[in-house]
């Protein structure tokens, strides 16, 4: 008998709505980006977006809570985004356009919560890293260029083709899964300007930016399964001998799903 593929969640990237726009702009819009719904299908998974259960939306909706969703998929995958809110860990935005999304820090931390709770596997993806920590009580650099200045650029117009080195720690769960690699292809696609700045509590640092020192990958301590890199696996393709393959983490994760499934 065919074994089931695996279902993943996907926590939601929200649009909110924009003054005096009209049609879909004036409509929440809850999305995730293809590039990360392709790179878990790569394996044999069925992707779920998990949508926010909040209410006020004028439709009727059933009693469906979060807690539905972590008890009926098989792990989690918190994708990238905007800024976490300062709020969330106790500080005031030093500038307006670092305010962040609140509404969405809310909504994937009880999510993350939710799956921690019921002991299933859950990846963070760039912001997730950063919602990891907050949400296990750390706290973060709301701007690197003006908090922590550094040779290393974290983020550029680049986007998606912009990236620097990366090394794992010695004994982590990443060097585990990469004995023999080739340190000149230790490479990461890096597009942010917040990062860990004090480390949530059962938490690690399993890499760092060689250059400045900055967590690059953090990981729970406990019996979940949780990761968060502050990279984007899902550009990195593996043909590109320049960057990490970061197959080796999706099939870690994956494993650690298997396992939990059964």
């Amino acid at each position: 008998m065919a074994t089931k593929p695996l279902k993943i969640g996907i926590s939601a990237r929200i649009d909110h709505p924009q003054p005096g726009q009209a049609g879909l702009r004036s409509k929440t819009l809850q999305y995730l980006e293809q590039s990360v719904a392709h790179w878990a299908m790569s394996r044999d998974v069925l992707v779920f977006m998990v949508p926010t259960v909040a209410t006020g939306s004028g439709l009727v909706r059933s009693n469906i809570r979060l807690s539905d969703y972590a008890d009926a998929l098989d792990g989690l995958i918190l994708q990238g985004g905007a800024d976490m809110s300062p709020h969330s860990y106790g500080e005031e935005p030093l500038k307006p356009e670092w305010a962040g999304d609140p509404m969405r820090d809310g909504y994937e931390m009880e999510l993350l919560h939710e799956f921690i709770e019921v002991r299933k596997p859950v990846l963070g993806i760039c912001r997730g890293a950063q919602l990891i920590n907050v949400a296990m009580g750390g706290t973060l650099y709301q701007d690197l260029p003006t908090q922590k200045p550094s040779p290393v650029q974290h983020l550029s117009e680049s986007y998606d083709r912009h990236f620097h080195p990366v090394r794992f720690i010695e004994d982590g769960l990443l060097a585990r899964l990469y004995p023999e690699v080739d340190p000149a292809t230790l490479n990461i696609v890096s597009v942010h300007h917040q990062a860990v700045r004090t480390l949530g509590r059962d938490l690690v640092v399993d890499a760092i930016s060689p250059e400045d020192g900055l967590p690059e990958a953090i990981r729970g301590t406990g019996r979940n399964f949780l990761l968060g890199v502050q990279w984007h696996p899902e550009f990195h393709h593996p043909s590109n001998p320049e960057l990490l393959d970061c197959t080796p983490i999706l099939d870690e994760f994956l494993r650690h799903v298997r396992k939990r499934r059964w």
